[in-house]
């Protein structure tokens, strides 16, 4: 006869008893999906192309089939711990701050209580790569999934640093695909950082801006022609 116990992975998520460093999970998780099936999956995309709202309705499905998840958000438009959406959306979010460790903030709501089946993490590229690190464990050590949103590159069309670890260990790596414009029709690919008036070209990576045509630091969606020209297009 074969034993199934012992057949059954490590899970450090859902210890069959209780203490630190336990293992011996059911072949379920109490969510009821199949255990290690956790995956890091990474959705990116322009500005305006619907990134924090994706991240509200994905946060929205699984919690409507009883799964318990956290958003987190870092240097959202509202300046505050919310994921706000340009369409109107909103959602109280935990701020991402350097020294917050997603592993400890995790075990630390389970310590409570607290169910905790998936993290949703808008504006992850403005993580740090340590951060990127710890979606990665606790999706592998914890049966944890981690659904993350943000810009794949910034002003000057160089990836954030967190971004580019998501591209390099995340599962899956989805483009959205509601389609940005540039102001000549093409594909807007990129996001241009506007001051005074022109495209800027050097500077801090992340700047706080806004989109408004009279913002003096704003951001605007560019195809990659009218990028690398500077060109944002005829006056209105």
């Amino acid at each position: 006869m074969t034993d199934d116990s012992a057949l059954s992975p490590t899970c450090l998520a859902h210890p069959a008893s209780a203490g630190p460093d336990h293992a011996g999970c059911t072949p379920q998780r109490r969510d009821g999906r199949p255990l290690h099936a956790a995956v890091l999956k990474y959705f990116w995309g322009p500005m305006d192309c619907g990134k924090s709202t994706m991240a509200l309705q994905m946060n929205y499905n699984h919690a409507r089939q009883g799964r318990r998840g956290l958003v987190l958000t870092r240097i959202d438009r509202s300046l505050g711990p919310r994921v706000t959406t340009r369409i109107g959306l909103a959602h109280d979010a935990i701020e991402v701050t350097d020294d917050l460790d997603l592993v400890a903030l995790v075990r630390g709501r389970w310590a409570e209580g607290v169910r905790v089946d998936y993290l949703i993490c808008d504006e992850a590229c403005f993580y740090t790569v340590r951060h990127v690190e710890q979606m990665a464990e606790l999706v592998d050590s914890f049966d944890v999934d981690v659904f993350a949103f943000g810009l794949a590159t910034d002003f000057r069309a160089e990836m954030f640093p967190a971004a580019r670890r998501l591209f390099e260990l995340a599962d899956e790596v989805t483009r959205i695909q509601v389609e940005v414009l540039c102001w000549c029709g093409r594909e807007g690919l990129l996001n241009a950082r506007v001051v005074g008036g022109a495209v800027a070209r050097e500077g801090e990576q992340v700047v706080i801006g806004d989109t408004v045509d009279d913002a003096q630091v704003r951001y605007q969606v560019l195809c990659r022609r009218h990028h690398r020209t500077g060109d944002l297009g005829p006056m209105t």
